[in-house]
């Protein structure tokens, strides 16, 4: 089962520490959606104080992030107060070994911090992406955007409500568009949002590798983009008709075949 370790400081933000425990610590196996495992970590000695007012007491710690597959720093608050060289370690640690790396709103400080982001594109809350280029010129910080996927392992997200837009993005690459919306649809939320902040994705969603028709309708136009393809052209490679086409491929990639000719 894939681990998802929240890392918990004093402090610490309560919103975006809940879109981690909403989207990946919730049992909904009886809605056909696979369960991940999460594990609240303490960076700092527990009880963990939140901004919220209340405690956080865990039977996990620092040590526990060698095991996550995921690693989810929602939020950082005090930018003054630099990140314990242990915690950096531990997240340097993970990307070496390919676990992911997620931040939320101002916590791209950390990943920034631990030099991870020297080079990459990211995104925190537009309100301090002022002050983040100030302080790490060497990371280009994008303040238009929901979150930030370069295909890296490391995903940076905008304030609050965009966590939950980068979370469902990542289950949407664990466990393709279906289960993506499902637990959308629990959590009352667009399963995908459009408009201004428009999505930083330089990699392109993989498609499922079991549908082979499909994986080699999209290589081939992959190759044709300089040419005016259309769904029919599409179809007619796949050898269905074009409703057929547009149907599985929504499902399957969770867009329509327009927006994905348009984003490649």
């Amino acid at each position: 089962m894939h681990t998802v370790a929240i890392a918990a400081f004093q402090g610490q933000p309560v919103f975006e520490m809940a879109v981690g425990c909403e989207v990946f610590g919730i049992d909904r196996s009886a809605m056909g959606v696979p369960n991940y495992r999460l594990q609240v970590c303490a960076i700092d000695p527990p009880p963990v104080h939140t901004g919220g007012g209340f405690t956080i007491d865990t039977e996990y710690g620092l040590a526990h992030l060698r095991r996550a597959d995921t690693i989810i720093v929602p939020g950082w608050k005090d930018f003054d107060r630099p990140v314990p060289d242990e915690f950096i370690a531990a997240l340097r640690a993970a990307h070496r070994r390919g676990a992911r790396l997620l931040s939320f709103c101002s916590g791209a400080f950390t990943l920034a911090a631990s030099g991870l982001l020297d080079g990459r594109h990211a995104a925190t809350h537009w309100l301090y992406t002022e002050e983040m280029r100030r302080r790490f010129p060497q990371v280009e910080w994008d303040a238009s955007v929901l979150y930030v996927d370069d295909g890296s392992g490391i995903f940076t997200s905008a304030g609050t409500a965009a966590a939950i837009d980068l979370c469902l993005h990542l289950v949407r690459q664990d466990h393709g568009a279906h289960v993506a919306n499902v637990v959308a649809r629990r959590m009352v939320v667009p399963p995908h949002r459009e408009g201004g902040q428009a999505q930083f994705v330089e990699a392109p969603l993989p498609i499922i590798a079991s549908d082979d028709e499909l994986s080699s309708t999209l290589e081939w136009a992959l190759a044709h983009l300089d040419e005016e393809l259309t769904i029919e052209d599409l179809a007619r490679q796949a050898n269905v008709s074009p409703r057929t086409f547009a149907r599985r491929f929504k499902a399957v990639v969770g867009t329509t075949p327009l927006q994905w000719l348009l984003n490649q």
